[in-house]
C-alpha cells in the first residue's frame, strides 16, 4: 500500500456513480507485536515465508462497510432482499516493498475456511511466482473464520462479523442443503458485495493502486461471484472491479444468501460467462462432466479449463500456508490435525506421504501470468484436449516432464478414510525400468529438457519452472 494507507488511515469513500461500487472503509496497517500479529502471518505458516529477504512486505487492515444481501432469480437477475447491512472482515496483504517493484497486478484469494480457520491455498502454490513477477497478493476473511479470528485474538479483531441483519428468520426445510430448518446469527450473502468493496479499494489510489486484480479460491464462491455479482460489480469509470478469475476444483455456484435454495446442476447459471479471463485448473482426479464445456476467445466469454495429467487433488504445495499448530489451536480451541508433514486426522492404507511434486503448482504458476497477459494485453492462454482415459491411461490434458518422461507413477487417490480418496501416490519406477526406458541419465535430462521447452514455449510454464524442472532432472 502507498504512504497515505500505511499511516494508519480509516476513510469512507462513497462512489461518484450511483452503480460504481463502494468504497469500504480501511483501518489499518493493524500494529504488529510480540503478542499481537495478524493470523496467518507470512512467518507462522508451516513453511515460514522470508518477505523481507523476498523485498515484500505484510500489512493486515480491518475492511468495514455494508453489503446488499440479494435473491438470485432462474433467469439470472439480482434483487436485494435486505440493503446495506453492515459487516467488518480483515485482508492480509503481501506487496513490494519497493512501489517499484510491484508490477501493478494483485491476485486476491478468498482464504479456504473449510478447517474453521484461514487457509490460503492458492498462496501456497504459487506465492514464490507472485513474487518473482513483483505481484501483490491479498487475502480474505470469509464468514466461516470470523469466529476463529475472534478467539485468536479478541484485542486485535474484535469487530470482524458478518452480523445477520434478519437473524430471526428460519431456513425453509433444504434450504441449507439438508432437511433441518436452521437460525444463525451470521450472514454469508454478505460477502458478496464485501468482495467487490475490497477489490475497488485496491484499485484506488489509497489502496494498491492497482491496475489489475485478480480472484482466486478453491471452490464454489469465485464461480458464484463471477455467474452473479461480476456484471454488476464496476468502479466509477465503468470498468469491472475484478479483471479475471481463476478457480482451482470448479464445481457448482453456491447458493447466494444463507437461506437461498441450491441452484440445480442443470440450471443454466451454472454455466458462467463474463467478460473477463476465466480459467479453471482440474487435476486429473477431479475430472467429472459437470463442469466440462468448450473453451472460448468469444469476448464476452473468455473461457478456458486445464486438465491436468497426472495430478491428484491436492498436494503437499497446498498445506504450505496452513497455519502453525500453535496458532490453530488458539484460533478453534482444538488442536489442528495430524502434524505440518501429514495435516489430516487419519493416515491412509497403506501409509503414504503428502505428494511433492511440483505438477499443480507449475500449472498454476503459468496459469496465473496467462491471466495477467489476457486481461492487460489481450494475448490469449493456450488450450487444452480434455483428458480422455483409455485402459486406464490418460491421453490429452495438459501434459508435462512428470507425466510424458515419467519416472514414477502416480495415482489419482488412495485407499483410507477421509481425505484420503482426494490424495495421491508416488510409487517410482525401479531401476531396471528406468534403464530400459532411457538407457542412461544423459538420455533422462535430454528428453526432459524437450518437454520442458515445449511447454514453456506454448507458455504452458514459465521459463523459470522450466529450469527448475531440468534443475531436477539434472539431479
Amino acid at each position: 500500500m502507498n504512504s497515505s494507507l500505511k499511516a494508519a488511515i480509516a476513510v469512507t469513500c462513497v462512489a461518484a456513480a450511483a452503480s460504481a461500487t463502494s468504497l469500504p472503509k480501511l483501518t489499518g496497517p493493524i500494529p504488529v507485536t510480540a503478542d499481537s500479529f495478524p493470523f496467518l502471518a507470512a512467518n507462522r505458516v508451516f513453511l515460514p515465508l522470508d518477505l523481507q529477504k523476498a523485498g515484500y512486505v505484510e500489512e493486515e487492515f480491518i475492511v468495514s462497510g455494508a453489503a446488499n444481501v440479494y435473491d438470485w432469480a432462474a433467469d439470472g437477475s439480482l434483487t436485494v432482499k435486505t440493503a446495506a447491512a453492515p459487516y467488518s472482515t480483515r485482508i492480509l496483504v503481501r506487496r513490494p516493498a519497493d512501489p517499484a517493484r510491484f508490477s501493478g497486478h494483485a491476485i486476491v484469494e478468498l482464504l479456504n475456511p473449510a478447517r474453521r480457520f484461514d487457509w490460503a491455498m492458492m498462496s501456497g502454490y504459487s506465492r514464490d511466482s507472485f513474487i518473482e513477477h513483483g505481484d501483490a497478493w491479498v487475502g480474505i476473511t470469509m464468514p466461516g473464520s470470523v469466529d476463529a479470528l475472534r478467539k485468536f485474538n479478541p484485542a486485535r479483531y474484535p469487530s470482524v462479523s458478518f452480523a445477520n441483519p434478519n437473524p430471526s428468520e428460519t431456513c425453509a426445510a433444504g434450504g441449507r442443503g439438508n432437511a433441518a430448518p436452521a437460525t444463525s446469527d451470521q450472514e454469508e450473502g454478505l460477502r458478496w458485495d464485501m468482495i467487490s468493496q475490497v477489490g475497488a479499494a485496491l484499485k484506488s489510489p489509497t489502496g494498491l493502486n492497482a491496475r489489475y486484480i485478480y480472484l482466486t479460491s478453491q471452490g464454489a464462491d469465485v464461480q458464484t461471484y463471477a455467474a452473479a455479482i461480476q456484471k454488476h460489480a464496476t468502479l466509477d469509470n465503468g470498468k469491472p472491479v475484478y479483471d479475471g478469475f481463476l478457480v482451482k476444483t470448479p464445481g457448482s455456484v453456491g447458493r447466494i444468501r444463507r437461506c437461498a435454495p441450491a441452484i440445480p446442476k442443470s440450471d443454466p447459471r451454472q454455466t458462467i460467462r463474463v467478460g473477463v479471463p476465466f480459467v479453471e485448473v482440474v487435476a486429473q482426479g477431479e475430472i467429472s462432466d459437470d463442469y466440462r464445456r468448450p473453451d472460448s476467445d468469444q469476448p464476452n466469454d473468455r473461457f478456458r479449463i486445464y486438465e491436468v495429467a497426472g495430478a491428484a487433488h491436492i498436494d503437499k504445495w497446498a498445506y504450505r500456508e496452513l497455519p502453525i499448530m500453535q496458532d490453530q489451536l488458539a484460533a478453534i480451541g482444538t488442536p489442528g490435525q495430524g502434524t505440518p508433514a501429514w495435516p489430516f486426522a487419519a493416515r491412509c492404507d497403506p501409509e503414504i506421504p503428502l505428494q511433492d511434486h511440483p505438477l499443480l503448482k507449475y500449472i498454476f504458476d503459468g496459469a496465473f501470468v496467462n491471466i495477467e497477459e489476457w486481461a492487460s494485453k489481450g494475448i490469449a492462454p493456450p488450450k487444452a484436449d480434455r483428458i480422455a482415459l483409455k485402459d486406464g491411461v490418460a491421453t490429452g490434458g495438459v501434459r508435462s516432464p512428470y507425466v510424458d518422461v515419467p519416472v514414477a507413477t502416480y495415482t489419482m487417490t488412495s485407499p483410507g478414510p477421509g481425505t484420503c480418496r482426494e490424495l495421491g501416490s508416488t510409487l517410482p519406477f525401479d531401476w531396471a525400468l528406468l534403464e530400459s526406458l532411457y538407457g542412461n541419465h544423459k538420455n533422462y535430462e535430454a528428453k526432459v529438457a524437450q518437454a520442458v521447452d515445449r511447454m514453456v514455449k506454448e507458455r504452458w510454464i514459465t521459463e523459470s519452472d522450466g529450469r527448475k524442472i531440468k534443475a531436477e532432472a539434472a539431479r
